[in-house]
C-alpha cells in the first residue's frame, strides 16, 4: 500500500460517520416510502400498475443517472454533490407534503430517485478515499449502515403513517436530508479533484469490461436482486404459512439485521489478510443461493426465518467484499465514476431478482421462481474477480480543507 494512502486513513472517524448517513438515507428514504405505497395504495386511489410506477420510479432515476453524478463528483470533487444531492432529497421530500395527490407522490418519488443517484456514489467514492488501508473495514460500517435502513425504513414509515398520513412520512424524510446535509457539510473534508488523465471512449469501454470491475459489479447486482426478491417473496411465504402480518413483516427484518451485523466483521477480516476477496465473495453468494433454495422447497415458518438469515448473511459478506475490490482496484481519478456504475448494476439487479422470481413463480409456482434465483446468484460466483486487487491509486492524498 503506497504511503500517499496511508495518509489517507489518519482523516479522524468523524469525517466519515456522516458518509454513513448518507446511506443510511438513501435506503431509509426508498424503503420507508415503498413501504407505505402498498400499505395505503387503495386509500390513495392507485391501482395496481400505478402503484407499480410509483415504485419503480425511484430505481428508474438512480439507473440512468448514478454514473452521470459519479462522474461529475470526480470533476468537481464528491462533497458538494453529496451536499447538494442531500438538500435536493429534502426538497423532492416535501412535494411530498401534498401526497394524497398521485402526481405529486410521483414528482416526490422521482425528485428524491434523482436526488439519491447524486449523494450515493459520491459518498461511496469518499469512502473510499477516506478509507486508506481499511477499505473492507470501512464499506462494512457503510453497508451496515444501508442495511439498517433497509431493515427500519418499512418499520418506522409504517408508524409515520400511522400517526399523521404521508405528510408526516415525508416531513421526516426532508428533515433528515436537512440534517445529514449540514452533518455533512461541516464534518466531510473537501476532497480536492484528482489529475484526471484524458480517456477516449476506447478506455472507458476497456475499463468497463475489466474483470476487476465486471466482477465484482455482478457480485453485487446479484446479492441486491436477491435481496429485492426476498424483501418481496419471504414474507408473502410465511404469510402463507400462516404469520399474521406482523410475523410476516419481520422476515425482512431479520434478513436486514442479519447482513447489517456481518458487514463491518467481514471488512475487518479483509483488512486483516485473513480473508480474500474471491472466496469470500464465492461464498456470500453461495449463502444466498442456499438460502433461497430453503426458502423454496423446505416448508414452515421456521425454515423462512433461517433462510432469511442465511440470505442476510450471504448479502453481508458479499457485498462489502465487492465494493472493496471496486476500491482498491480503482484509481483515485475516476472513483465516483466507477462506484456510479457500479451502483448501476446494482440497481439492475435490484430490479431483475423479483422480476425472475415472479416471472418464473407466474408459470410454475413460486417454489420454481426461488429455486431460479438460486441458480442465477450461484452462477454469478463464477464472474468472482481471481485475486485480491492490486492497490492503483496513483494520485497524491487529497489535501483537506
Amino acid at each position: 500500500m503506497k504511503a500517499t494512502e496511508a495518509r489517507s486513513s489518519s482523516f479522524p472517524a468523524r469525517q466519515r460517520w456522516p458518509l454513513y448517513a448518507a446511506g443510511f438515507t438513501t435506503a431509509f428514504g426508498a424503503h420507508a416510502v415503498a413501504a407505505g405505497l402498498g400499505a395505503e395504495s387503495a386509500d390513495i386511489g392507485l391501482s395496481l400498475l400505478g402503484l407499480g410506477i410509483l415504485l419503480a420510479l425511484y430505481d428508474i432515476a438512480e439507473v440512468f443517472l448514478k454514473p452521470v453524478f459519479g462522474a461529475l463528483s470526480d470533476r468537481i470533487g464528491p462533497k458538494p454533490v453529496i451536499v447538494g444531492g442531500l438538500l435536493g432529497f429534502s426538497a423532492a421530500s416535501l412535494i411530498g407534503l401534498w401526497a394524497d395527490q398521485p402526481a405529486m407522490l410521483a414528482a416526490a418519488r422521482l425528485g428524491q430517485g434523482m436526488a439519491a443517484s447524486a449523494f450515493s456514489p459520491a459518498s461511496s467514492a469518499s469512502v473510499a478515499r477516506l478509507a486508506g488501508k481499511k477499505t473492507g473495514h470501512y464499506f462494512g460500517r457503510y453497508g451496515s449502515w444501508k442495511g439498517l435502513g433497509y431493515a427500519i425504513g418499512p418499520l418506522l414509515g409504517a408508524l409515520a403513517i400511522l400517526a399523521g398520513g404521508f405528510e408526516l412520512l415525508f416531513g421526516i424524510l426532508a428533515a433528515l436530508g436537512v440534517a445529514v446535509a449540514a452533518w455533512a457539510a461541516a464534518s466531510v473534508p473537501h476532497l480536492h479533484p484528482l489529475p484526471r488523465p484524458r480517456y477516449t471512449i476506447l478506455d472507458v469501454w476497456r475499463q468497463s469490461t475489466e474483470r476487476s470491475f465486471l466482477g465484482p459489479t455482478t457480485v453485487l447486482a446479484a446479492a441486491t436482486g436477491a435481496l429485492g426478491a426476498a424483501v418481496g417473496f419471504l414474507p408473502a411465504l410465511a404469510a402463507r404459512e400462516g404469520l399474521g402480518t406482523a410475523g410476516s413483516v419481520a422476515v425482512v427484518t431479520v434478513l436486514a439485521v442479519a447482513s447489517s451485523l456481518v458487514q463491518p466483521r467481514i471488512g475487518t477480516l479483509l483488512d486483516r489478510g485473513v480473508l480474500a476477496d474471491r472466496p469470500g465473495m464465492v461464498a456470500g453468494l453461495i449463502a444466498i443461493a442456499l438460502g433461497s433454495l430453503m426458502a423454496g422447497v423446505l416448508p414452515g415458518a421456521g425454515w423462512i426465518y433461517i433462510a432469511a438469515i442465511l440470505i442476510g448473511l450471504g448479502i453481508g459478506v458479499a457485498t462489502p467484499l465487492a465494493f472493496a475490490h471496486l476500491a482498491d482496484s480503482t484509481p483515485a481519478d475516476r472513483l465516483g465514476r466507477t462506484m456510479g456504475s457500479a451502483e448501476l448494476g446494482r440497481e439492475l439487479g435490484d430490479a431483475g431478482g423479483p422480476l425472475l422470481v415472479g416471472g418464473v413463480a407466474l408459470a410454475a409456482g413460486l417454489p420454481w421462481g426461488l429455486g431460479a434465483l438460486a441458480a442465477v446468484v450461484g452462477a454469478a460466483a463464477f464472474a468472482a474477480p481471481a485475486a485480491n486487487a492490486t492497490p492503483s491509486k496513483q494520485a497524491p492524498a487529497p489535501p483537506q480543507r
